[in-house]
């Protein structure tokens, strides 16, 4: 039995209605999973070393490692261009220090790592605004960057000759592989 034009009208408003709410539907799906995930408010208690942190959670100290880029190890000196030797890594740590200044960080948690480390991209202010340490680490001159988020800032620093790039230095893996610690061992950066 054939619908009546007045049924038939009903039916296909109700039809664009549904359509209507599920394209709503779909672009808040959309919103929502484009989002960055909510920062994490992170009191600093110190800095470790060139991209390592120790924050507050609640009450326990927890150490973050900051994601996308290889800092100088603490322990590692660097060649100069006259041939002698600098602490690179001390300074890595102290330029770290600075850019983070006395917290809080607003921190984006990604996993863990073998270390039981958090990883993490941490800004001095929260997302979009701040300063994101890892880039500016590695704009600096303090680090490598480890993928494709700061290759520009590493360009900038090798260009502009500044932090490691202005002598002679071992790739942080390089440095670590040839200075490995024997297993189980955990110092602190003042070892």
């Amino acid at each position: 039995m054939p619908l009546s034009p007045l049924t038939r009208a009903r039916w296909l408003r109700r039809f664009r209605s549904f359509l209507a709410l599920l394209l709503l539907a779909g672009l808040a799906w959309g919103v929502w999973t484009w989002m960055p995930p909510p920062a994490t408010i992170a009191p600093l208690t110190h800095v470790i070393d060139g991209d390592s942190l120790a924050v507050r959670r609640g009450a326990e100290q927890v150490t973050i490692r900051l994601t996308g880029l290889d800092a100088v190890e603490y322990r590692q000196d660097c060649g100069s261009e006259d041939g002698g030797r600098w602490p690179c890594g001390r300074e890595a740590r102290s330029a770290l220090e600075s850019i983070a200044g006395r917290g809080p960080l607003y921190c984006e948690l990604t996993a863990k790592d073998i270390y039981r480390r958090t990883l993490a991209a941490c800004r001095t202010q929260p997302f979009p605004d701040g300063v994101d340490l890892g880039a500016e680490m590695v704009r600096q001159g303090w680090a490598v960057a480890t993928d494709d988020a700061y290759l520009i800032e590493e360009a900038e620093a090798r260009a502009g000759r500044r932090g490691i790039w202005r002598g002679r230095f071992s790739r942080p893996a390089d440095w670590r592989a040839a200075h490995e610690r024997p297993a189980g061992t955990i110092a602190s950066p003042d070892a």
